[in-house]
């Protein structure tokens, strides 16, 4: 029988412990956020930002409600993910992410129909990619614990363990967006929207799963 030194030995101990560290490390890199409803889309135009609408219209009136918009990017100043000039989110960031308040309520944005549903605060996360945790880390340290959060974001379930994850599928497009391949069978509920406008189903479930129902 081959017998193995004893420097190789602690060579090999020594090689466990780093991994071990680097795993814990990884382990640790995910943000457990129980009061969020985290929802993402297969597609563009698919209904999240309605079915956000509809959370927040439900759950104001029990408390603050905080409304989030995340915009991951691949690279500084690169091309844009839709093609053509893009309309300059991709190549305007500031450092590796930016958190932006919305505090116009007026116009068609995405960020202001939110808070014009009645989200107490909106905000959006612009972040490269390489930097979702941090940027995410930031923005959740000033808010409140107790807090409903309503997210629509898919890459942002790499960093987050949401109280329940919504995945809305467009109905009307068989196409399948990357970020949403990525973590669409982690979703606690897979939506498919005909755009009728119909919650009932998701609502239960969120009251379920979060206990939303015993707070009303």
């Amino acid at each position: 029988m081959k017998m193995i030194s004893r420097s190789v030995v602690v060579s090999l101990v020594v090689f466990k412990t780093i991994i071990d560290s680097e795993v814990r490390k990884i382990v640790k890199r995910i943000h457990n956020v129980p009061n969020m409803i985290l929802i993402g889309s297969t597609a563009r135009n698919s209904g999240k930002t309605t079915l956000a609408l509809s959370i927040i219209n439900k759950y104001k009136l029990n408390g603050a409600v905080v409304a989030i918009k995340v915009t991951t990017i691949a690279e500084k100043n690169g091309k844009c993910i839709r093609g053509g000039e893009g309309c300059g989110v991709c190549s305007n960031l500031k450092g590796n992410f930016e958190i932006i308040e919305e505090i116009n309520a007026a116009n068609n944005k995405d960020t202001s129909l939110l808070l014009a549903a009645g989200a107490k605060k909106v905000y959006w996360l612009k972040t490269l990619k390489s930097h979702i945790y941090e940027g995410f880390e930031e923005l959740i340290a000033g808010i409140p614990e107790d807090t409903l959060i309503v997210c629509e974001s898919n890459s942002l379930k790499k960093v987050v363990n949401p109280g329940i994850f919504i995945m809305v599928k467009n109905a009307e497009s068989s196409q399948i967006k990357q970020s949403a391949m990525e973590v669409i069978d982690q979703a606690d509920i897979v939506f498919e929207n005909n755009f009728n406008n119909d919650f009932d189903e998701i609502m239960n479930e969120i009251d379920k799963q979060l206990n939303l129902s015993k707070k009303s």
